[in-house]
């Protein structure tokens, strides 16, 4: 069953006795739960009408029980089963606790009317092989919270800032994106902060994005890229050195400068080729909206320029990991090489 037909089902008031949850998307999985608990009980009544188990500790069959059981003082109660054990593929039936899935497989045939089991399984599929899955399948009681793909997680936090009447620009969303990563949690956060600041009826652009969220090393390091492309050594340099300020390792730096240039570089050969920013983001495994940046910065690079770059920061990166130089002085040397090669 699809997440949003049952969120449907359960805004008007239409409750299925049982919901198996599974993905790796924790925080789509937990807006169920909450909009699910929020429909069954006041803020008062969620203290009585809430019961956890976790079958890494509990056996199923204690969760049955429990929704088997008259809720006090609360209309209706909602049991939280947190699983790897009963449902999960990969899963154990096993182990410390032992489970009889069969308990929860009559009562399913004859549920309480007053009671709803919600089973949360953090993990990508569940084992279909099991009689007791292939039951809830055929009632759609299974609900799959799959990680969003950077487009639908675009879509998701434009949407999010429209229902506060705010609206975000798609380069403020696409900068999100590369600062917070795919966690809808922080992404979240930094969303609705951002529409905090904008007001009612606001646009929020990537400028103002980038002002009231904190740039990453990652980005850090693409700006001193573009020092070096732009030959402004100086102003490398002391980004370098604002880097080490915030004791970021000089090695790791290396590595992500080294990744950026290599980035580049397969960008460059894939333009060759004809392909499109969104095949060449496919093919990189990257946002659409961070090959869009390289690939734009990458054109101020030869090919044969970036070959030599990645060249002699490898050689920079053994001489550093054995010793052969100070590593926080040899990436400034490093860095004071490009600009004298230049000149020369």
């Amino acid at each position: 069953m699809d997440p949003k037909e049952a969120l449907k089902e359960i805004k008007g008031g239409r409750f299925r006795p049982i919901y198996v949850l599974y993905g790796k998307d924790r925080y789509r999985l937990q807006h169920f739960i909450d909009t699910l608990s929020d429909k069954l009980f006041t803020p008062d009544e969620r203290e009585l009408g809430i019961v956890k188990f976790d079958t890494a500790e509990t056996s199923i069959e204690e969760a049955v029980l429990e929704a088997e059981t008259l809720p006090f003082f609360v209309p209706r109660k909602l049991v939280l089963v947190r699983d790897m054990n009963v449902f999960a593929a990969g899963g154990k039936e096993g182990g410390k606790i032992e489970h009889k899935p069969e308990k929860l497989l009559q009562y399913i045939e004859n549920p309480s009317e007053t009671s709803i089991i919600v089973v949360s399984v953090h993990a990508e599929k569940l084992d279909e092989r099991r009689k007791l899955v292939k039951t809830l399948k055929d009632r759609h009681s299974l609900l799959a919270f799959p990680e969003l793909d950077a487009a639908q997680l675009k879509q998701w936090m434009m949407k999010r800032a429209a229902e506060q009447q705010r609206t975000l620009e798609s380069a403020a969303a696409d900068l999100l994106f590369m600062r917070t990563g795919a966690n809808m949690q922080q992404l979240a956060q930094e969303v609705d902060k951002l529409c905090l600041h904008a007001g009612t009826g606001g646009v929020i652009t990537a400028e103002e994005a980038s002002m009231l969220t904190a740039a990453t090393i990652e980005e850090d390091v693409f700006a001193l890229i573009e020092a070096i492309a732009e030959l402004r050594i100086d102003r490398a340099l002391r980004m370098y050195r604002e880097l080490l300020v915030r004791r970021e390792e000089p090695i790791k730096i290396a590595a992500l400068i080294a990744r950026q240039l290599r980035i580049m570089l397969q960008i460059k050969e894939l333009e060759q080729h004809q392909y499109s920013p969104q095949q060449m983001a496919g093919q990189l495994g990257l946002h659409p909206y961070a090959v869009k940046l390289s690939a734009e910065k990458s054109r101020k690079f030869q090919t044969a320029r970036l070959g030599q770059l990645l060249a002699s920061l490898a050689d920079l990166d053994y001489k550093m990991k054995t010793g052969a130089i100070d590593k926080t002085l040899g990436l400034e040397l490093y860095l004071l090489s490009l600009g004298l090669e230049q000149r020369a």
